[in-house]
């Protein structure tokens, strides 16, 4: 890959911008109240762009563009749910779970139910889901890294892990508030400009020489000859009579095949594919072969039919049960200002997904070489050169890069201060020292998986974590906010049977990946099984145990939906963080920065 310099200059200057910003930020964090919620005063539109920069991941960024090249209007649930599941958060938890005055979600859990186990297995559920969810935007940087620059791939997986790990360590949440807000305005800017300059090119200069519309009934074809080097194994499938050279992993040199139409081939990781321009691309298989088909919604059976239900199931409840996203309600003033939040966020992520979806559908043209390679991740960054050859086109992909960079960085700050936050007032004392020393842990063990896990695609890897999280934290929360029957059992009975069935696909799932035995649509989405089943199993666990109703249920209830006016809102552990001495001490200072 040819070194784009304009890239390299632009991630730079987002890493600079990061880390000055992170930094300045930083020296007004003094105490564990600032590390972990910010002292709460965080206004509700600086924390809408502060979420949605957070909530903007890998899987937003580079993700979604690429299921759109692979799989087209199948995809299109993915933006659609990790939107809408905002609607849900507005409506069932943003100002209840403020108006619990907890810290972390596992303090919510005790704070409600009253149980110490309840909260050590929400600690291990909010780490897990934390960790599996940063590992994607790890290793995602070093698949734009290695994209951009001649680099190896896990050195952007390195990068990212030092400028969070001081950005986070300088100043928890505190600092990471005006990074990420900064970072979504970013992000916004690198997918929009883009768009607009590439829609530009294609409606100036119409479909590319040789290649087939994307309505057409036939297959996409390469525009040019086309090298790719398979970085996975995979299974390809073919329309058309196709010839191909083929180097095997570790010989010299190539030898002819053909490949018949409607035909399927394996090919082993490390195989070099070399077809001449024209040729139908071949895709993976299970994504559509045919444009035609592209367009359409699947309509190949009941199994893609429940894996779309299945979808929806894990974004529409996961993004209530995300633990990164629910902190941030945390630091704003009051419940009103969490609700005010989540409209805000609302109309910004509306605006962000309108442009990986263009992207996504000018990649099937121009760059479909991603359809056998198996990095349709990289849709976004490699587009801009293959549209616009030149000193533009990489000027256009630097600033591609730029956003991308932003989205690993601010994705991956907020995962860590949550995470770091639980493990270090759950496991450790809660002092400062404490929630440094869980970041430089958490950062770790993540870097670690990174880099040494295969790397899927990340919008795919992103679902199995929302459904994890639909399927544990959402029915406890949407349960324990509105019901007052739930008891602790329930709860915990309700957790291990989804989180455990969630957990159980995934391994199966990889052990599929590495063997090759056969994948049903339930290891990749089990969302539309595990979350119903945990529902079920909490409601009636918690009838059958009702002696374990708290005893101070009803003040509880009336904290967490009484309106803010009327007083009945406070914080938790005051002692614990110090928060009335803070207020005295720092009573006229207001996080506005």
């Amino acid at each position: 890959m040819q070194l784009n310099p304009w890239a390299l200059v632009a991630i730079v200057m987002v890493a600079a911008v990061t880390y000055l910003l992170g930094h300045r930020s930083s020296r007004f964090a003094t105490t564990t109240h600032d590390f972990l919620v910010a002292r709460r005063t965080v206004r509700s539109r600086r924390n809408a762009a502060a979420i949605s920069g957070e909530y903007l991941s890998a899987a937003s960024f580079l993700g979604v563009a690429g299921v759109v090249l692979k799989d087209g209007a199948d995809a299109l649930w993915y933006p659609i749910g990790f939107t809408a599941g905002y609607l849900l958060l507005m409506l069932f938890v943003a100002a209840p779970l403020r108006r619990s005055g907890a810290y972390t979600l596992p303090d919510f859990v005790e704070a409600r139910l009253e149980s110490r186990s309840l909260r050590r297995l929400s600690t291990a559920f909010v780490v897990f889901i934390g960790v599996l969810y940063m590992v994607p935007q790890l290793q995602g940087a070093g698949l734009s890294l290695a994209i951009i620059l001649p680099t190896p791939a896990w050195l952007g997986a390195i990068v990212v892990t030092i400028l969070v790990a001081l950005n986070v360590i300088g100043g928890g949440m505190r600092a990471i508030t005006v990074v990420q807000a900064f970072q979504y305005w970013l992000k916004l800017f690198a997918i929009a400009a883009p768009a607009f300059a590439l829609c530009a090119v294609f409606w100036t200069g119409g479909t590319p020489d040789g290649a087939t519309p994307l309505a057409a009934p036939t297959s996409p074809v390469f525009l040019e000859n086309a090298h790719i080097d398979v970085k996975t194994n995979v299974r390809l499938q073919v329309d058309d009579l196709t010839a191909v050279r083929v180097r095997d992993p570790g010989a010299t040199a190539d030898h002819e095949a053909v490949w018949l139409a409607h035909s399927e081939h394996e090919v082993a990781e490390g195989t070099m594919l070399t077809f001449p321009a024209g040729a139908s691309v071949p895709v993976v298989t299970g994504a559509p072969v045919h444009n035609d088909n592209w367009l359409r919604p699947s309509s190949s059976g009941t199994d893609d039919l429940l894996s779309t239900y299945s979808l929806i199931f894990a974004t529409f409840f996961g993004t209530m049960g995300l633990p990164h996203v629910l902190v941030r309600f945390y630091t704003n003033p009051d419940g009103k200002a969490a609700r005010r939040t989540t409209v805000h966020v609302l109309l910004l992520l509306g605006l962000f997904y309108l442009f990986p979806t263009i992207l996504g559908a000018l990649a099937r043209m121009y760059v479909p070489k991603l359809l056998v390679s198996g990095q349709t991740d990289g849709a976004v960054l490699l587009l801009p050169s293959a549209m616009m050859p030149g000193v533009l086109g990489q000027i256009v992909g630097a600033v591609v890069a730029a956003g991308a960079f932003a989205a690993f960085l601010s994705t991956s700050s907020g995962l860590l201060v949550s995470v770091a936050g639980v493990v270090s007032t759950d496991m450790l004392p809660g002092r400062v020292k404490d929630f440094r020393l869980a970041t430089v842990l958490v950062i770790a063990v993540a870097a670690t998986l990174a880099v040494v896990l295969r790397p899927p695609d990340i919008s795919i890897s992103i679902g199995m974590t929302f459904a994890l999280a639909a399927s544990t934290f959402s029915p406890l929360l949407v349960l324990g906010i509105w019901w007052r029957g739930l008891t602790w059992p329930g709860a915990m009975a309700g957790m291990i049977t989804g989180g455990g069935s969630v957990l159980g696909a995934l391994v199966y799932n990889n052990a599929c990946s590495y063997t090759g035995w056969y994948m049903p649509w339930w290891s990749e989405q089990p969302a539309i099984i595990t979350v119903p089943a945990a529902f079920a199993v909490t409601v009636l666990i918690s009838l059958a145990t009702r002696k374990h109703l708290p005893v101070d249920v009803n003040p509880i209830m009336l904290r967490l939906h009484a309106p803010d006016p009327l007083g009945f809102m406070r914080d938790r552990a005051v002692a614990r963080f110090g928060q009335a001495e803070e207020k005295v001490r720092m009573g006229k200072g207001r996080h506005r920065k």
